[in-house]
């Protein structure tokens, strides 16, 4: 009778986790459809003295500017290369704009001559990531940020997305 009693139990143990294996990501997927797991916009974007927002202090974010915080620990991390301006302003934008509008899951959010903010999200969980990019005068470059809203780490998806950018903008 005892061993019975283990032998169900054992059995309903492989149930409860077959059932957990199940609902989990049901459940995450559910979320994310709802969008609840999209995050909130950040304070403080948009260009400020020059600059982009700062970087993130995780392993979500790359950006053209992190030189301009040597000491941030995330500064190794996060650095990737601007985009290379094409003469001017409106060029430079404008092709930027073409090139985002045809990626699939990003959605501008803010344009405006020298500045243009979007969100790519995730399809199945719908994770969001902002994006941001700014041309420059000075250097002549679009000086650009991208950054998780949630997590503590990305995998490398905001700099292959930017990298993906890069090379769609440069054809």
């Amino acid at each position: 009778m005892i061993q019975f009693n283990i032998l169900k139990t054992k059995k309903q143990l492989v149930y409860t986790l077959l059932a957990m294996l199940i609902a989990i990501p049901v459940l995450l997927i559910t979320a994310g459809q709802l969008s609840m797991l999209s995050g909130s916009l950040p304070a403080n974007m948009g260009v400020t003295d020059g600059k982009l927002k700062t970087l993130s202090a995780t392993r979500n974010s790359v950006s053209s500017q992190a030189k301009l915080y040597p000491d941030h620990p995330m500064n190794g991390f996060a650095t990737i290369d601007a985009l290379p301006g094409m003469g001017d302003a409106a060029a430079s934008m404008g092709k930027l704009l073409t090139v985002l509008q045809t990626m699939p899951g990003v959605r501008i959010t803010a344009q405006q001559s020298d500045y243009l903010r979007a969100e790519a999200s995730t399809k199945l969980l719908g994770f969001v990531d902002d994006l941001e990019f700014w041309f420059n005068p000075q250097t002549q470059v679009i000086e650009l940020r991208s950054a998780s809203r949630l997590g503590r780490e990305d995998f490398g998806t905001n700099r292959k997305r930017i990298e993906a950018i890069r090379a769609a903008y440069q054809e």
